[in-house]
This record gives C-alpha cells, structure tokens and sequence, in this order.
C-alpha cells in the first residue's frame, strides 16, 4: 500500500517539517510537534484495539508487551523508511549534514506526525487501513523472536546467563531545549560498550541501547 495521500498540502507540510528547518526560516509552516502529539495518541488507540481483538486470551500484561514492541521508535523508524517518509522530511542544511534524516528518533516523530495528519484528514478508518497494511503485520515476527520483551530487561537476562554482570547506562550527552530534550545513552558491561541509542527522555534512550546491545550481540549469544 502507497503512502496515503493528504488532501491539504498545508497540513502534509506541517506533519514533514522538522524544527530545524524553522530556525533557518526555510518554510513559513510550523513543525512536526503538535501534529506528532496527536498521531502518537491515534497510534496507541488503534494499536490497542488491533491487539485487543487479534489476540482475545492474552492478558492485560502481555498486550501491553506487545503494543510496547510495535510502537518503539526503532520500530515506527523501520515503517518511516518503508514508506519513503525519509526522503519527504523538510529539514534545515544543518540537521541534513548530520543525516538527520536517518536519526530513528526524527523518523518515528515524523511517522506519528503523518498519522495526525491523515487522522485530520481522513478520519480514523484511513489510518487504521494503512496501519493495517504496513504496521500491524510485524507482531507475528515480535512474537515469534519475543521481541516484545523489554530490550533492558531482555539484555539483562542474556548477560545474566553468562554470568556477566548487570549492565550498566551512562548518559553520554543530551541537547535541545527543555521541551525536546535529545539523550544518547551508552550501555556497557565491565567497561566495554555493548550499544548505544538516542531517544527524548534517558529511558527510551535506555532501551534503545539496549535494544542496539542485543542486535549486535554474537549467535550464541543469542
């Protein structure tokens, strides 16, 4: 399924524009802030729901687990991608010299953005048949590699079971303003870095350390 099309070219250009491309005044439309607040609360509902009706004999726990796993930056990133949203991002020449448009956490804000967008656009059952197509089928691999274990915790187990220490997460930078907050976090374990992940508080930083760690860890780690 193609990326659903947005009717009013105003509030496509809203959902694509990153902060940066403000302060280099590049478009005279705000950024993706607002509208990424709404999709992330659209998200979390058909997400639910999806899973509610999909999966009746699991517990309140266990759907939790899993609509975590969908709708983890590293995840909606993956689905940005898919959908060429990269290539769409309206950023300023300082952001894109960095590759921000390749930042998992820019991708996901930019994901949700969209869905605000096509909400206001079209209404919940558009949303819903896109999620359909490009989201929701990605549960049958989560579950079958119980990816929807928290990446700490998952991390945690397989160190354990060498008989490794617990691992342990330093913050290694945080910018932006207070409201937007940027942290890259780093994971190590007895001193060596295991992984490292970005995220716009230290816990989602956290998890996607880990979740970076257990991606890189050898096969019979595994």
């Amino acid at each position: 399924m193609p990326l659903p099309p947005i009717s009013q070219p105003k509030l496509l250009t809203k959902a694509l524009t990153h902060r940066s491309a403000l302060n280099e005044k590049k478009t005279d439309s705000e950024s993706y802030e607002r509208l990424e607040f709404l999709g992330d609360a659209v998200l979390e509902l058909l997400t639910s729901e999806f899973l509610f009706k999909q999966y009746p004999n699991q517990n309140e726990g266990e759907l939790t687990a899993y609509r975590s796993a969908l709708v983890r930056t590293e995840m909606l990133a993956k689905v940005a991608l898919e959908v060429n949203l990269d290539s769409m991002v309206i950023m300023g020449r300082g952001e894109k010299f960095t590759q921000g448009t390749l930042n998992q956490h820019i991708l996901a804000d930019v994901f949700e953005a969209y869905l605000g967008a096509l909400f206001l656009d079209q209404g919940l059952p558009t949303v819903k048949s896109f999620l359909e197509e490009q989201l929701f089928p990605k549960i049958e691999a989560v579950i079958a590699q119980h990816s929807f274990k928290d990446p700490k915790s998952l991390f945690q187990e397989k160190m354990q079971a060498k008989g490794l220490p617990t691992p342990f997460y330093q913050v290694t930078s945080e910018s932006g303003p207070d409201h937007k907050k940027l942290f890259v976090v780093q994971v190590k374990v007895i001193d060596q870095i295991m992984g490292e992940g970005k995220g716009s508080s230290k816990q989602r930083a956290e998890s996607a350390a880990a979740q970076n760690a257990l991606e890189q860890l050898p096969g019979e780690l595994l």
